[in-house]
């Protein structure tokens, strides 16, 4: 659904948080996807789990975890939520020598978790980057996107 308007610009064209006070409080759930793409062997040292500096999906779970919790710290007119859930999936395709991200925010508030899902996906695969870069400085993530969104006034979205 699309509106044509932005909503975080008041009549004067200025910058601003969003009033949500006046929308109720729904079950609100966000799965956003991305994927990173590396050598061959970069992904064999992550799911063999020798890399020098640990369980490399492990610690990009609990990044991504940690960076949807803190998205209104990065994203300047982002609400701060309670998070009800927050879950993090791999999946690797050695055919493709890609790791597939999934996060899935939930919540029950005013406002939707779209930029905390988001957050959370960009934060693993950049923690991934990160961790492997000694031995693969050419990975590279792509397809950061929302797959799909439910709950509030705009009601579902279903990436196509």
């Amino acid at each position: 659904m699309s509106n044509n308007t932005l909503t975080h610009f008041d009549a004067q064209g200025q910058a601003h948080m969003v009033d949500v006070a006046g929308k109720p409080s729904t079950h609100r759930v966000a799965l956003a996807q991305g994927r990173i793409v590396m050598q061959a062997a970069t992904l064999e040292i992550i799911l063999s789990g020798t890399a020098k500096k640990g369980d490399v999906l492990g610690i990009a779970r609990i990044a991504g975890i940690q960076a949807a919790k803190r998205a209104s710290d990065l994203v300047p007119l982002c609400h701060p939520l309670a998070l009800t859930r927050v879950a993090i999936d791999f999946v690797a395709d050695n055919a493709q020598s890609t790791v597939l991200c999934t996060a899935r925010v939930e919540t029950v508030g005013p406002t939707g978790v779209e930029i905390e899902a988001l957050a959370a996906v960009q934060t693993a695969l950049l923690t991934v980057y990160d961790m492997c870069k000694a031995v693969d400085r050419g990975m590279v993530m792509h397809d950061i996107r929302l797959v799909e969104k439910h709950g509030g006034k705009s009601g579902s979205f279903v990436a196509g």
